[in-house]
């Protein structure tokens, strides 16, 4: 099949020429009308029927991007935004004293920044591709693949899941090896001064080694532990040949059909270097754990990116390696030496340079990989740390000599990649702006009531129903807002620390598999407390502003809105910072399937596996399963679809309880023999649909003012939570 199939592989050329000159013209069209100076009567009557307009569509919208109405919608948007950030620009930036001046710019830059990713936003999702599935043929003439496994600290119990799933993977066998990189068992490790930790690698080392040879893969370690996980792929890469490449994190499980779904887009264009497939997580993050406790109803806060934002890039052909879960092509990376490492984040690093010379990346967005979100916020700030100071990186370092060499389309999208991780430099001015005017008065933002009503509220309105048809299955308001506060604090330090020397940043290891024995307070609140009580005292010195300086009282009062929404979202950080145990040291992996439970005397009884993890079932149970007590022993029969057969378990009972309106039973493991461990490996990570239908059930969308009631009735507990923890813990420390 030729590489310039655009039926099949879709790229900028799939939009119709008609369509990109109709909207070129109302873009270009809506940019003048955007710079036409009004008064306050004709701004209102422009934001009146572009907001009337926006919302009649909004009405009859899908989410197909060849939708026109979606389309006009976010050119209507992008409208209002403009002609807000124009009369902002020319119209409100003065002041009395340089206090005043520094503080309103540091404003306008924050409301720059935003409006530039809005803008970015719209560009790359404007056509989100869905590509068609292909799957390799019976018969089908297919590459050699070497499946790489990079380790570094990852306990072997871990390893051995994620092993036994790339044997189950369907391809053949003659074609396929499997390959466990690791790099905690180096020379450099085992020749380690410390007795303690050059004993650990050996022992690691051994360990292995005996599960490799158990398991029939290949154990591979290096002398040095240089350049992090890229130099250890890079290591492996020259003692490896497969055609294609397929990375896997150490925690990151495959489904049977991984290989079925990726392959064929190489073997039919030659040009393709890459194929990314999303990172669906099978545990909640620790804000999501400790916090909002919607795993099962809301979208995960990665599903933003793997499912909408990828497929935006992948019309772009801008789709790029997220450092796991992908297939690349050797060749391709032979020509740029591997894994690139002038960045931590060489999986983005990489992408750019085999851009950069011309080949094109797929982006499949089947969820075929299951991975483990950081159980506590530390670890989740690590790795966020991690990739906000990668992608600085690639900006400052990579972006200047990479730009000329891409098509502007490519570069655009590199850009709008790299700058939206300066989001927490723009959050925290936010965050602290109605402090200065609340304390200080300081004149930040230099405008009347009227002024706000007919600009800034259409702004506003016109970019939350954007990002609504954007990104409203996959990203909740406010949600997206708390999930990006929580991160800024120690992300914006990081960013300036790249920005001192772009060269220093070393690759961090995300933690994983963590397990929380006891609540605590994280380590990382102080700076959270800090900016709580700045807050608070701000809406206590506006308080005595509103009473005390009426001139100012309209004003005053928006300014308060602002800073108590501020509130609400530290309120609700709380919650995430007060971490709850989580014992559990296998995960659980969200499944419906149907089955049938044989109770001990012969009785088989409808049932629905709710989850499994290595110890167990939670099912819920239909007519007939009041019988089953603890401590009795039943047999499950479920199908197994990458096995295409029935499966049979025996199960001890172990509780008893309702769920929902059904019972519930929760189930241990009895006498799994190993042909039984990898069948229950098979029920739990071989289907991709069972994932598939999990993540459509909960990206679904969220009305506005329904999140802010969310956020609203999530903020007052925490704050309360954590007192009584204080109180508790101070009672137990004087005892």
């Amino acid at each position: 099949m030729s590489s310039t199939d655009d039926s099949l592989y879709g790229t900028v050329a799939r939009l119709p020429s008609y369509a990109v000159l109709t909207w070129l013209v109302l873009t270009v069209a809506a940019a003048i009308l955007a710079a036409t100076p009004a008064d306050l009567q004709a701004q209102g009557l422009l934001s009146g029927v572009a907001l009337g307009v926006i919302i009649v569509m909004l009405q009859r919208t899908t989410d197909s991007p060849n939708d026109w109405r979606r389309s006009s919608i976010l050119i209507f948007a992008l409208f209002l935004s403009l002609r807000y950030m124009i009369w902002r620009t020319f119209n409100t930036m003065e002041w009395s004293d340089p206090f005043s001046m520094s503080a309103a710019w540091a404003l306008y830059f924050a409301e720059v920044y935003a409006f530039v990713i809005f803008t970015f936003g719209i560009f790359v999702n404007f056509y989100p591709l869905r590509r068609p599935s292909v799957r390799l043929r019976p018969g089908d003439e297919v590459p050699t693949v070497d499946i790489l496994v990079p380790s570094y600290n990852e306990p072997a119990d871990l390893l051995e899941v994620t092993l036994r799933c790339c044997l189950a993977v369907n391809y053949p066998a003659d074609k396929l090896k499997i390959y466990l990189l690791d790099d905690g068992g180096t020379q450099q490790k085992r020749n380690d001064p410390n007795l303690k930790k050059r004993q650990e690698a050996i022992t690691r080392r051994h360990d292995l080694q005996k599960l490799c040879a158990r398991l029939g893969c290949t154990y591979l370690t290096r002398e040095k532990n240089e350049y992090a996980k890229a130099g250890n792929i890079n290591a492996a890469f020259m003692q490896t040949s497969g055609e294609l490449i397929l990375i896997l994190d150490a925690d990151h499980v495959p489904t049977s059909d991984l290989l079925e779904r990726t392959v064929p887009w190489f073997t039919r264009d030659q040009s393709v270097f890459l194929v990314q497939t999303p990172h669906f997580m099978i545990n909640p993050d620790p804000i999501d754990r400790n916090l909002l406790s919607a795993f099962r109803r809301m979208p995960a806060e990665n599903e933003m990116f793997y499912l909408t934002i990828q497929r935006g890039l992948d019309f772009w052909d801008s789709s790029f390696f997220c450092g796991s879960a992908a297939v690349m092509r050797r060749s391709a990376l032979e020509l740029v030496g591997g894994l690139t490492g002038e960045s931590i984040t060489e999986d983005a690093e990489t992408a750019l340079e085999l851009h950069a010379r011309g080949f094109r990346s797929v982006y499949v967005d089947q969820p075929m990989v299951g991975g483990l979100a950081p159980e506590s916020f530390t670890g989740f700030v690590v790795q966020r740390m991690r990739w906000a100071q990668g992608m600085t990186q690639i900006m400052l370092l990579k972006l200047p000599k990479a730009l000329p060499r891409m098509r502007w389309y490519q570069s655009l999208s590199y850009i709008n990649a790299c700058l939206f991780w300066m989001f927490p430099l723009g959050r925290l001015i936010f965050l602290l702006s109605p402090c200065v005017y609340l304390f200080f008065g300081l004149e930040i933002y230099n405008v009347s009531l009227p002024q706000i009503v007919v600009y800034a509220i259409p702004h506003i309105v016109g970019a939350q129903i954007c990002n609504a048809v954007l990104f409203g299955r996959t990203r909740w308001p406010l949600v997206s807002e708390l999930y990006e506060l929580m991160q800024s604090v120690y992300s914006m330090m990081a960013i300036i620390q790249v920005f001192r020397n772009p060269r220093k940043p070393k690759f961090m290891v995300t933690p994983k598999s963590e397990v929380v024995e006891e609540e605590f307070i994280s380590p990382l609140v102080r700076p959270f407390y800090i900016l709580f009580f700045l807050v608070i005292a701000a809406m206590i010195a506006g308080t005595i502003r509103f009473a005390f300086i009426p001139d100012s009282r309209s004003l005053t009062g928006v300014v308060m809105m602002w800073n108590f929404l501020n509130l609400t979202l530290l309120s609700a950080a709380f919650g995430a910072l007060l971490e709850r145990r989580q014992r559990r040291t296998a995960p659980r992996m969200p499944l419906e399937v149907p089955a049938k439970i044989e109770s001990p005397d012969g009785q088989r009884i409808d049932c629905s596996i709710e989850d499994i993890s290595a110890g167990g079932f939670r099912l819920s149970l239909g007519k007939g399963g009041e019988a089953l007590r603890p401590g009795d022993q039943a047999f499950i029969h479920v199908w197994i679809p990458s096995l295409h057969e029935v499966t049979l378990f025996k199960v001890e009972v172990r509780s008893n309880f309702i769920l929902g309106k059904r019972r519930g039973l929760g189930c241990s493991f009895k006498d799994l023999s190993e042909r039984d461990r990898d069948k229950m490996y098979a029920l739990m990570y071989g289907d991709s649909e069972n994932w598939s239908q999990f993540v459509a059930r909960r990206t679904r969308p969220m009305p506005f003012f329904k999140a802010v009631g969310l956020i609203f009735r999530l903020s007052y507990r925490p704050i309360v939570d954590h007192l009584l923890f204080v109180i508790r813990r101070r009672r137990t420390a004087s005892s």
